[in-house]
């Protein structure tokens, strides 16, 4: 839900949601006239609560309009006091969220009724995020400018004509069926099927955006998670082609894993305790100087470059500090 109500005009969203709240049904175009929008983005943006998974529902025929399961006048859509909470945690003052969608659901935390709304203000202040690793800068990253348009291509599931700058800084026009967004770090990017296949985008470099009325062709079987899976795991193999073999100690295992990640795979353990480890990396000399400080619970046994590579290095040293 949370994701949902960051990617499609969440003001909107949550004034929908008061809306239904106040009253014990709602018609598109009652929603379109008190939001002054047309009656088909009213109906997107109803139609995007129920794919958000709000407990939203619609009657047909004469009568029929829109309803929050549970009633509109006791429990605003249905939520439970830990979904409350969970919701509230994008509006505190340290979340990743633009100021507009913190502003937008700390309106909504007003129309809770007790006791949700104590605990929703309480999870609004209980948590603060700091992506920033040790020693790393301050600069401050803010939302790529076309990621609005984008989520919520992705959430109406339409095709998307997309200008885009590559990393050689050449333009090109593309249509794309957009399938999900992923942030990785400060990056923002967009997975998407083209006429050659699944392909990535990062939004930042993203020029231009122009929704089409056709529909996304989108896999059966999608999972975004597992698909952003295969794709970064590719890319680390593209990043780091080189496989080393080595040996460590067990207790420099744990040491391994903090300095190197990903890049570790560990095998089984070898007739004097020592553990067989496979290492990644992106050429041997890069590998052979940020594994040379590993030596004392490191012992690399392949291929030949790199030994070599390490050999040089505590040649270097000793002659240095001797």
């Amino acid at each position: 839900m949370c994701e949902s109500f960051v990617g499609v005009r969440t003001d909107r969203l949550v004034a929908i949601l008061l809306l239904l709240q106040r009253r014990e049904q709602v018609t598109a175009a009652e929603v379109a006239r008190e939001l002054e929008v047309s009656e088909r983005t009213a109906r997107r943006d109803l139609d995007a609560l129920v794919m958000a998974g709000v407990p939203v529902y619609s009657t047909q025929g004469r009568g029929g309009g829109w309803r929050l399961v549970g009633g509109a006048r006791t429990d605003l859509s249905g939520l439970t006091a830990g979904e409350a909470r969970a919701l509230f945690l994008v509006a505190g003052p340290a979340s990743a969220a633009t100021p507009a969608v913190k502003a937008a659901l700390r309106k909504l935390v007003h129309a809770l009724p007790e006791p949700f709304r104590v605990q929703a203000e309480a999870a609004a202040a209980s948590l603060v995020t700091d992506s920033r690793q040790w020693g790393a800068n301050r600069a401050e990253h803010r939302p790529p400018r076309f990621l609005d348009e984008l989520q919520d291509a992705v959430i109406r599931g339409v095709q998307v004509r997309l200008g885009y700058i590559d990393g050689g800084g050449t333009g090109t026009t593309r249509t794309v069926h957009p399938l999900g967004i992923v942030a990785k770090g400060p990056s923002w990017y967009l997975v998407t099927r083209t006429e050659t296949g699944r392909r990535t985008f990062r939004i930042d470099r993203v020029a231009s955006v122009d929704p089409t009325d056709d529909p996304v062709d989108r896999p059966e079987d999608f999972d975004l998670a597992g698909s952003w899976r295969e794709i970064a795991d590719e890319v680390e193999r593209r990043r780091t082609p080189l496989e080393i073999q080595a040996l460590c100690t067990p207790h420099g295992i744990d040491i391994l894993r903090i300095g190197l990640g990903d890049r570790l795979e560990v095998g089984g353990t070898t007739t004097d305790g020592r553990i067989e480890v496979v290492i990644r990396g992106r050429d041997e000399y890069t590998l052979a100087g940020e594994l040379a400080g590993l030596v004392e619970w490191l012992e690399v046994t392949g291929p030949p470059n790199v030994r070599a590579h390490l050999a040089s290095i505590g040649n270097a040293l000793v002659d240095r500090y001797r």
